[in-house]
């Protein structure tokens, strides 16, 4: 094993050339990552035989921390390094895609939160943070019946974004290891996983940045996670566009705008393009600070 070691030591340093000349992040730096990384892979026999017998997934691995810009440093628990077909791979936490979408500037912060049985959880309308009301010191909060992510924009927009249980075990359920039946993630951290899932579905409607696409982007190719969301590019047509922006254009109560938003978020989800949601949500939000602005007219 001392060998196999000696080996796999060997061939993390010799990424450092590779490394920094990608490195997007002028903080990380090569030394520590590699210390980081040989930690990793000396606590697990397996990693070790991994690189050993795939030593170019392991220079990859080591690579793409530099190309995406997030740390293997185990007190941040954003990224690590897991055996998958044999390879090993960067794995991203659902907390290192929000920090790299709030270090790239996407949004200012983020938050997800897995929903109970007991919690009482309501979206309240398009420019709002969701109401969650929870005993956080209860000892049964009751099954998992949900999860959620809210995030705010550099704008000061509130985006938030929802999966139910059954939607979340579908994702579940396209993973290759599961369907194998094999000890995954899904079954020994299926909150965080489904935390990471949401994350990764909510930041399609997140101001894009390079370096979160980019590790989307790693996540969905060569880091093989599992988690499998839509992969065809959806698009409404010209007339469901207008069909949409008309019904907008019809509400004359800004509260029944606002919670008719939910459900149209929900359609949109598996219909349009980003670049239709932006405009439709923008047209939502005018149309609601109208309303809101002819209401206060009339009161005064």
């Amino acid at each position: 094993m001392a060998n196999k070691i000696e080996t796999v030591q060997a061939l993390v340093l010799n990424t450092q050339p590779a490394f920094e000349a990608v490195l997007c992040d002028k903080s990380i730096m090569f030394q520590r990552e590699a210390e980081f990384a040989m930690q990793i892979m000396q606590a697990n026999d397996y990693l070790i035989d991994c690189a050993v017998k795939n030593p170019q997934s392991a220079i990859d691995a080591v690579t793409n921390i530099a190309g995406i810009g997030i740390s293997l440093n185990p007190a941040k628990k954003h990224a690590y390094l897991v055996p998958r077909k044999g390879k090993i791979c960067l794995d991203i936490s659902y907390m290192g895609l929000m920090d790299l979408a709030i270090q790239s500037g996407s949004i200012r912060w983020a938050q997800a939160v897995l929903v109970h049985a007991t919690d009482r959880f309501s979206v309240v309308g398009v420019d709002k943070p969701p109401v969650h009301e929870r005993d956080p010191f209860a000892k049964d909060r009751g099954d998992i019946i949900g999860v959620y992510v809210v995030a705010k924009t550099a704008d000061g927009d509130y985006l938030t974004e929802t999966m139910t249980r059954d939607e979340i075990d579908g994702i579940m359920n396209r993973s290759e290891s599961v369907k194998a039946g094999k000890t995954t993630p899904w079954k020994t951290d299926y909150g965080e996983m489904a935390k990471k899932t949401v994350v990764k579905r909510a930041q399609k409607y997140w101001p894009k940045t390079e370096r979160l696409e980019k590790a989307v982007h790693y996540m969905d190719t060569d880091g093989g996670e599992g988690i499998v969301l839509n992969p065809e590019v959806k698009q409404l047509t010209s007339e469901q566009m207008d069909e949409v922006l008309a019904r907008v254009a019809a509400f004359t109560d800004a509260e029944a705008l606002a919670s008719y938003w939910p459900e149209l978020v929900a359609y949109l989800r598996d219909t349009a393009s980003m670049s239709q949601y932006e405009h439709i949500k923008q047209a939502v939000a005018d149309k609601g600070a109208a309303l809101k602005n002819h209401t206060e007219g009339a009161a005064a």
